[in-house]
């Protein structure tokens, strides 16, 4: 037991130098215009080649990524409000499905220029995710009523109304939980598809914003208003370690492909980039100004951001940015 403590010591102190130094090398950061007004969410596609925004602007763009350069594919037209969210397939590359305050979700694929599919809902859509086995799209909207679309027809599958505020929702890896994220800094576990209520976590003392799985399975992550973010054990279902380096809410939150890594961002002017297995800081990037979304590439140390970044004219940039680039990108 001792020994083994030890070892896992050595080897996170040596992983931690290492990635110290790695950041050290590739720290650069590149724009690239993306929206009219901000870009609310980023995410990649499962073969890391496609990276999507959804925006104000009332579009999702989406951009191939070749190397350390961000191409746009397409900007897709459809909805008429906010784009607030979106969702790539689990591990179908070209599609992905985003949510918006017109109280439609659509369905679009990158491979060809219009909305492949529409669906009605019945309110203003905030929050959407795709299932893990790609069968279900759950998305919530501001009345705190969950829908979930069966992909293969596109209808309803069910819903739940609940009398709380509810935030970020996500399926867990394996497919048979569901979890959403409240206002009362609660952790809610129903099961899948039956959608039982099975546990209330209380995660934090106010409100619960953001939740992320990490890619092993082995963890979740929390962010919450009082600006700290919790890692949960996902077996055991208790809290392991908070990360409190950042001020304000915890808007936003992404797991490196290796599980290592977990990037947080809020209003606060840096990003923290912190090690999962001792919380300690590997990358502190500065922004100029409050992030909405990170996303780190599927594959490789890099980290999607989107930000409130004004041009000089004092208007929403609408940019999209990379960070991670060698000083010679």
């Amino acid at each position: 037991g001792k020994m083994a403590v030890l070892l896992d010591e050595a080897k996170y102190s040596q992983y931690l130098a290492e990635m110290k130094q790695y950041f050290q090398k590739n720290n650069k950061v590149r724009d690239f215009q993306a929206h009219e007004s901000k870009a609310h969410s980023v995410g990649w596609s499962c073969d890391g080649r496609k990276l999507a925004s959804g925006s104000t602007d009332k579009t999702v763009s989406v951009f191939s990524l070749d190397k350390f350069n961000l191409t746009r594919i397409h900007n897709y037209k459809g909805h008429t409000d906010h784009v607030d969210q979106l969702s790539w397939h689990p591990s179908h590359p070209d599609y992905l499905v985003s949510a918006s305050e017109d109280k439609t979700v659509r369905v679009w694929d990158a491979r060809t220029t219009k909305c492949a599919q529409c669906i009605t809902t019945k309110g203003d859509n905030i929050n959407i995710c795709w299932s893990p086995d790609g069968n279900t799209i759950a998305v919530g909207n501001k009345e705190d009523l969950i829908t979930w679309i069966d992909t293969r027809t596109y209808k309803m599958r069910a819903e739940m109304q609940f009398s709380f505020e509810v935030n970020e929702i996500s399926w867990n890896k394996t497919n048979d939980l569901f979890f959403l994220t409240n206002g009362h800094g609660c952790v809610c576990i129903l099961s899948w598809p039956e959608l039982k209520m099975l546990q209330n976590l209380q995660a934090h003392s106010s409100n619960c914003i953001s939740i992320e799985f990490d890619p092993q399975g082995k963890y979740f992550a929390t962010g919450s208003a009082d600006a700290l973010a919790s890692l949960w054990d996902l077996d055991e279902l208790v809290c392991v370690r908070t990360f409190s380096r950042l001020d304000w809410p915890i808007r936003t939150l992404s797991f490196s492909h290796d599980g290592q890594l977990l990037a947080l961002a809020s209003e606060d002017l840096h990003i923290d980039i912190a090690m999962v297995e001792t919380g300690q800081q590997v990358y502190e990037m500065p922004c100029s100004a409050p992030t909405f979304s990170v996303a780190w590439h599927p594959t490789r140390y890099l980290l999607a951001v989107s930000t409130d970044d004004k041009d000089r004219h004092e208007r929403d940039a609408g940019t999209v940015r990379l960070f991670g680039l060698p000083d010679t990108a």
